[in-house]
């Protein structure tokens, strides 16, 4: 893995350069912080770039090798983190946590690694200093997170595999004991490897690198089997484009398109010490995919820097996606693929199908508006004997009655409404199942139980140019939409082709009515519409020689 320690140094200086135009020199609390690109000063980013700073000024074959501004940037930042250290040794993480255990763990995970290398490797009285302080700091933390709280899963896992790792530094009991506290919890990891966030784009990474903290510190290899499942649950998480599937995540990452770069140490580390050979070709095929984006490498230097076994470990494979088919049953999610193109079905999402190809994704939806519904999110989800998958939803409707005797009070807001009397009824039944085909997916959607409620078919398409069928061709702008009443609609770009249909159009009751979700701005959306009860079968089919 040489090539990558030395695109590491390389991407670790410049980050380093780029630092020190953005450090706080003048007097006052902050002197010595960093301005992330908000704008915003505080310790957790201080010392992530301080972390970085370390690993280049103590590492021979960088240019910042002993360099006295690199230093002197490093002095400067440990003593605006001391300042801001708080007297329980906890962090804020000043755009929304205060006095927060989990952030301080977030920090102390940074610092580790550098105490490890300086602790073996620090020979001046500089590289000493920096020993010191960075010392200091995790001696404060590692106490401040005894006593502090959290607010999500990955946060106990963050938590207690700092307090475990700095209970065997330190040689404290009283942290061991209070990680363990937190383990008895037992671990939120599933059969399929999934956490309890869904998290792809990135809590799971973040619990992956605690258990491979907890299997470290305790000695006990279950915790690398939680992270080396979740690892490969997550190869078949990759889209054609290299990106992260995170439509079904419950945390900020749903929706945005991220690459697995810090995924990479994880993989590495699990392909080796596990043996893995995926593992290892999973590292290649990402670092790989940072040089084609154009994105910097890891920021993990230090971890080549403590395990120099690595840098001349050669694994020459690279990680291909193949054709899968994955039902990952617990977390109500389907994933698979082949010929080029992925798909992904979702239980309880109004997006319930999205399909990704190279460069042009779609995401469909079933929409309406049935007393408070507005959107088919199904309530069940399973496998069929031919491996398609049967999605299911009744919608059901009601009316309040009159209370029997006078309520206490006359102001609606203040009744008691939820015991009323109700009258239930009608009940609307939607369906759909989805099968693979040999260049894409047939859709079957079904509507039953009501008669005339207007609904429509939402495919919303990104990636694509022009739009055309036999009667039309235009341009396949962003925010755009129309109804495709007949026939098929081809999408396509200089790469792809995507075509959709048969349509039907019925009514012209799109999204946005009554109060139901929106088009999307980010891409084109092409309406089937019809009136309950209706049956439709269309399909989806995606290659370059589509016409």
């Amino acid at each position: 893995m040489r090539k990558h320690y030395e695109k590491m140094i390389q991407d670790t200086e410049t980050r380093v350069r780029r630092a020190l135009c953005v450090q706080v020199k003048e007097q006052g609390d902050n002197r010595g912080g960093f301005r992330d690109e908000k704008g915003i000063i505080q310790p957790k980013y201080a010392i992530y770039i301080i972390t970085s700073a370390v690993s280049v000024y103590c590492n021979e074959k960088s240019s910042c090798y002993r360099d006295p501004e690199v230093y002197t940037m490093i002095c400067e930042g440990l003593e605006y983190v001391i300042r801001s250290q708080h007297e329980d040794g906890l962090f804020d993480f000043v755009v929304c946590n205060f006095s927060s255990a989990p952030d301080t763990a977030f920090c102390i995970k940074r610092i580790l690694p550098v105490l490890t290398y300086l602790e073996k490797n620090k020979k001046t009285g500089e590289e000493e200093n920096i020993y010191q302080a960075l010392l200091g700091v995790v001696k404060s933390g590692a106490r401040g997170l005894v006593k502090g709280g959290f607010h999500t899963p990955n946060h106990r896992w963050a938590i207690a595999s700092m307090l475990m790792e700095c209970g065997k530094l330190l040689k404290e009991d009283a942290l061991t004991d209070r990680a363990n506290d937190y383990l008895l919890e037992g671990i939120d990891c599933n059969e399929d490897g999934e956490f309890a966030e869904r998290s792809a784009g990135n809590y799971n990474r973040v619990n992956d690198d605690a258990m491979i903290s907890l299997g470290r510190s305790t000695g006990d290899e279950r915790y690398f089997e939680y992270a080396a499942r979740n690892l490969r649950m997550m190869l078949t998480y990759i889209e054609p484009d290299g990106s992260i599937f995170t439509g079904n995540s419950t945390r900020w990452d749903n929706g945005l398109k991220i690459y697995p770069k810090d995924y990479y140490m994880a993989y590495l580390e699990m392909g080796v010490t596990l043996s893995i050979p995926e593992f290892l070709d999973m590292a290649n095929y990402i670092f790989q995919l940072t040089v084609q984006k154009g994105i910097k490498s890891p920021d993990q230097l230090i971890h080549y820097m403590n395990h120099p076994q690595w840098i001349d470990l050669e694994h020459e494979g690279i990680w291909k996606p193949s054709a899968f088919h994955c039902f990952y049953q617990d977390s109500g999610i389907a994933r698979g693929g082949k010929n080029g193109y992925f798909y992904t079905v979702m239980k309880e999402k109004t997006c319930f199908l999205h399909l990704s190809a190279k460069t042009m994704q779609l995401q469909l939806k079933l929409g309406g508006a049935y007393f408070e519904h507005r959107a088919f999110a199904a309530q069940t989800m399973n496998q069929l004997s031919d491996g398609s998958f049967h999605l299911e939803q009744t919608m059901k409707g009601w009316y309040y009655l009159p209370f029997k005797e006078k309520p206490a009070t006359s102001d609606w807001w203040k009744m008691e409404n939820d015991k009323r009397e109700m009258v239930p009824g009608p009940d609307l039944n939607l369906q759909a199942d989805i099968r693979e085909t040999e260049d894409g997916l047939e859709i079957h959607v079904k509507a039953a139980g009501v008669e005339k409620a207007p609904f429509r078919i939402e495919a919303a398409v990104s990636g694509a140019d022009l739009i055309s069928a036999k009667q039309f061709e235009i341009k396949a702008e962003p925010g755009r939409s129309m109804i495709l009443k007949e026939g098929s609609a081809v999408f396509a770009n200089q790469e792809e082709r995507l075509e959709i249909g048969p349509g039907f159009g019925a009514h012209s009751y799109i999204a946005g009515n009554f109060g139901s979700e929106g088009p999307s701005s980010f891409a084109f959306t092409l309406y089937f519409t019809d009136y309950t009860e209706f049956d439709h079968t269309f399909r989806i089919r995606i290659g370059k020689n589509i016409q």
